[in-house]
């Protein structure tokens, strides 16, 4: 999947992380880490069961990331997000428009067969 909006998500994330790994004395001097963190966020799109609909990541009801990968995710993203604003105005200003948006329902394909019995 590479929509525009999809293509513009994985955008944001890597301005991000690499905002984090430059900029925060907390992140690691590992650059392998976040190259491979910045691949499994892309993949993680490109497999997003909502597709050009998608809604922002803390609003949606699938939690696509492993728990250790989304804490990792939440901590860049609350570190770079404020500083987002001085570095990439438009990717941040795009970025708080999508979090305004609604979310859609589940695709058929993935909502739960109500049991039986």
């Amino acid at each position: 999947m590479s929509g525009k909006r999809i293509e513009r998500e994985k955008q944001t994330i890597r301005c991000m992380i690499s905002l984090y790994q430059r900029q925060c004395p907390d992140a690691q001097a590992d650059e392998e880490h976040y190259q491979a963190l910045n691949r499994y966020a892309d993949k993680r799109l490109d497999k997003c069961v909502f597709g050009e609909e998608k809604p922002a990541c803390k609003q949606c009801p699938v939690h696509c990331y492993q728990p250790a990968k989304r804490e990792e995710m939440k901590r860049i993203m609350r570190w770079a997000g404020p500083r987002m604003l001085w570095r990439h105005p438009i990717l941040t200003v795009r970025h708080l428009i999508d979090d305004k948006r609604p979310v859609p329902e589940l695709p058929e394909k993935y909502r739960k067969k109500p049991s039986t019995k």
